[in-house]
């Protein structure tokens, strides 16, 4: 080759070293819905040990069974298991640990098989299937206003359109579906998170959970039942899953519409990174066709820690956090009306780990974090993320899951003092 040769067919990789490729240009249309988490970004504060943080909602560390972890792990990878521990596996997950979860089910009311389970790596994966699943361009999603970031991330690679689920509302069936149309496609699924849903920490009354079946029937839809926090009930009676109401109303669980996505994240260990569903066995096979394209199965060293936990005690584990996380939305709650000024209202959530703020018209979230973090060095995620139309800019979201009681008091009474200086 000679050097004019050499320097001709080397030029173009010097202008795409000196220019940088146009990647924008070269990605799908679905990527342009693809944003940063505002969450994921403030979990960043809790590496600063001078902040107070209600940002994260994360499982307080300290609460980990990490002994019965420990040694769950070891007996994987010892005698006759180290090989499947390390092996892959099928795609539908370890069976013993669906067994364990159709036991799981049926305490909640839903009688199920080990053919109606799928493992995910963790339910924000099985909104992410769920959402390709479902959704063509255009198709609308009924959801919360507000409702879980992590559910919008999802379904938002899919390129829906967004309408509000008010369960005790008065729109009817015909016109969310003369709304979808205008936007060009259909209604496909309505989104719920029943029990102490993030980020608002509410929980839908019975029949609130019946009349949404109701509408989904009359649109003839799927329900998606994020059931993340379900565990987590520190008041009152328990309220049947809608899975379960569905089963009721239907005869059996080859006769609903629901779609249930469980979790181990809030109540052993978010790390692992197991999840399941739970639904009819036509959607649990496209499932697992998604799951073979996608990453195979979830780790099955990690399905098997996972079961041998939750099998020699999870309802002590469970037990453990409940009371701990009580005490810190207690303490929370009393120092919310210590503190916050006339104007400032709250969620009082019967579980879970949030409290959903809404702030005096005019105030924005966002620059009163900016504001926070700057004079009092408390963090915690403005409230406009949660809303698929960017509403809400007077709202936030306090998670006291990982705040010692003294903290809460004194993090809210600094905040107490932003807010009325804002």
């Amino acid at each position: 080759m000679t050097d004019q040769m050499q320097q001709e067919s080397s030029q173009p990789l010097k202008d795409l070293a000196g220019h940088g490729l146009d990647w924008p240009a070269l990605f799908a249309t679905r990527a342009e819905r693809m944003k940063a988490s505002e969450i994921r970004e403030l979990l960043k504060l809790l590496d600063q040990p001078d902040v107070i943080s209600f940002a994260g909602g994360i499982p307080d560390p300290a609460l980990f069974p990490a002994d019965a972890f420990s040694a769950a792990l070891t007996s994987a990878l010892t005698g006759d298991t180290k090989g499947a521990a390390l092996q892959y596996s099928v795609s539908e997950g370890y069976r013993p640990l669906r067994d364990w979860l159709v036991t799981r089910m049926a305490s909640l009311g839903v009688d199920c098989t080990a053919d109606n389970i799928m493992i995910t790596s963790g339910s924000q994966q099985a909104l992410d299937y769920l959402g390709k699943l479902f959704l063509s361009p255009g198709d609308t999603a009924l959801v919360g206003w507000p409702t879980y970031l992590g559910a919008l991330q999802a379904f938002n690679a899919y390129e829906p359109g967004y309408d509000r689920l008010t369960p005790l509302g008065n729109r009817s069936a015909e016109d969310y579906r003369e709304t979808a149309q205008a936007k060009g496609g259909k209604v496909k699924v309505a989104y719920a998170s029943a029990d102490f849903a993030n980020p608002t920490g509410e929980t839908l009354a019975e029949s609130a959970r019946e009349r949404i079946l109701d509408l989904a029937t009359e649109l003839d839809i799927a329900v998606i039942e994020d059931a993340a926090y379900q565990s987590l009930r520190y008041d009152g009676a328990e309220i049947p899953p809608l899975l379960a109401l569905d089963i009721a109303r239907n005869g059996g669980i080859e006769n609903t519409r629901t779609i249930y996505c469980g979790s181990f994240s809030k109540t052993l260990a978010p790390g692992l990174r197991v999840g399941w569903v739970c639904a009819a066995k036509p959607v649990i096979t496209k499932l697992v066709l998604m799951k073979q394209a996608a990453d195979l199965h979830s780790a099955t060293l990690n399905q098997m820690a996972i079961h041998t936990v939750a099998s020699n005690g999870f309802d002590q584990q469970v037990a453990k956090i409940k009371a701990t996380y009580q005490a810190r939305r207690d303490a929370m709650l009393a120092a919310l009306a210590r503190h916050m000024p006339e104007g400032v209202t709250w969620t009082r959530p019967d579980g879970g780990m949030f409290v959903w703020v809404t702030l005096p018209e005019g105030f924005d979230g966002a620059a009163l974090l900016a504001e926070s973090l700057k004079t009092e060095r408390v963090a915690f995620v403005p409230g406009k993320a949660f809303f698929a139309d960017g509403s809400g800019a007077n709202t936030i979201r306090l998670s006291f899951s990982c705040a010692s009681e003294a903290m809460i008091e004194e993090g809210i009474m600094r905040l107490g003092r932003v807010v009325r200086g804002g």
